[in-house]
């Protein structure tokens, strides 16, 4: 068992990392600090958090900072005397990526570097402490009709994002068994949920559903993919955290596989139920766009590691999660506008300044 004190998270104020310091404060017997470590780009968003700042906010800090970035990290792990790292920091959306490789090999590579350098060096030889990496199925490349991954599957990575990503894995191991960090980590399935910036698909189609915009959907549509709740992901990285074995990974899924079309034919309907609308309106939003270059076609993740050896299974079904994920968009139009205009953006620059 690993008992956190003072917690980092890189990237506490995006989508996954909001959801685990919420989780946690809300769901564990947690009783130490966390520390909230985010750069604040684009899909950055500190008003993710305001019930937390509002609910535990002795308990909670915020610093804008950059892992990439050798003296602010240093100063984060001195000055709150961190004794666990949970690293979500990263570029994340395979079509920027595509676009903009750079920063995603700084940000998802050198950001992953500096924050096991500086782990090494705020803690030395101690083993009360733990490194958490979080990663991706897509460092694993593509499935074809049937199968699985498993913790043991060879990386194949396929895009500028899961190659940094991958790269990032390979070096917290290499810190493990070269220097004796004490690191877990985990590859995860795609993840849906509240607070979900609007670029990847369930937020941007649930927008663009509420704005009656087109719905883009690459290819065919057949691309399959696995996913999961962003709450049983935040459980899941808990139970890594506290009783993970040192040194392993851990697979994170839903098992749950839809494919895009089907999925965005789904959103349609739920969505015009919910507003008492024709669901052949939403349908004719539908639009075939040209596919990404190299796009994967199928992800599935086996999560029996996790499942056997520390009991986490998920709980919310798809039809449970996907309903509450509707609500709170139905709910939050004025968040969900904000955010696809870049509003927040600004608010960030007005409070902590313009950061390149």
């Amino acid at each position: 068992m690993h008992e956190p004190r003072t917690i980092l998270v890189t990237g506490g104020a995006g989508f996954i990392g909001s959801h685990f310091i919420r989780w946690v404060f809300r769901n564990t017997g947690f009783t130490g600090r966390i520390v909230n470590f985010d750069k604040l780009t684009y899909a950055g968003n500190p008003h993710n958090l305001d019930d937390v700042v509002a609910e535990w906010g002795p308990r909670y800090s915020f610093v804008r900072g950059d892992i990439a970035d050798e003296a602010e990290v240093d100063a984060a792990l001195r000055e709150y005397e961190v004794d666990t790292i949970v690293h979500l920091a990263a570029e994340s959306h395979v079509d920027r990526s595509i676009d903009g490789p750079k920063e995603f090999v700084r940000t998802n590579i050198l950001g992953t570097f500096t924050l096991l350098q500086g782990a090494l060096r705020a803690w030395g030889d101690r083993r009360d402490v733990r490194f958490h990496h979080v990663s991706t199925d897509e460092v694993f490349g593509s499935l074809g009709q049937t199968g699985a991954f498993v913790e043991t599957t060879p990386y194949d990575p396929r895009s500028p994002y899961s190659a940094t990503k991958a790269s990032s894995d390979h070096l917290v191991r290499a810190w493990h068994h070269t220097y004796g960090l004490p690191v877990t980590l985990s590859n995860c399935s795609n993840n849906y949920g509240p607070f979900h910036f609007p670029e990847k698909l369930i937020p941007l189609i649930l927008g663009n559903l509420l704005a009656r915009k087109p719905l883009p959907v690459y290819g065919d549509g057949s691309q399959v993919r696995d996913w999961l709740y962003v709450e049983d992901h935040a459980a899941a990285l808990w139970t890594i955290v506290t009783r993970g074995k040192t040194g392993d990974s851990y697979n994170v899924g839903g098992g749950n596989e839809w494919s895009n079309l089907r999925l965005v034919e789904f959103l349609c309907d739920r969505m015009a139920a919910a507003l008492g609308a024709d669901p052949g309106e939403f349908r004719r939003l539908i639009t075939h766009v040209k596919d990404r270059p190299g796009h994967d076609q199928r992800y599935a993740i086996d999560a029996r590691k996790l499942r056997e050896e520390l009991g986490w299974a998920p709980r919310v079904t798809f039809a449970q999660g996907l309903e509450t994920t509707l609500r709170w968009y139905l709910d939050h139009q004025d968040w969900v506008a904000q955010v696809s205009r870049g509003d927040h953006q600004a608010w960030v620059e007005a409070h902590y300044g313009k950061r390149t």
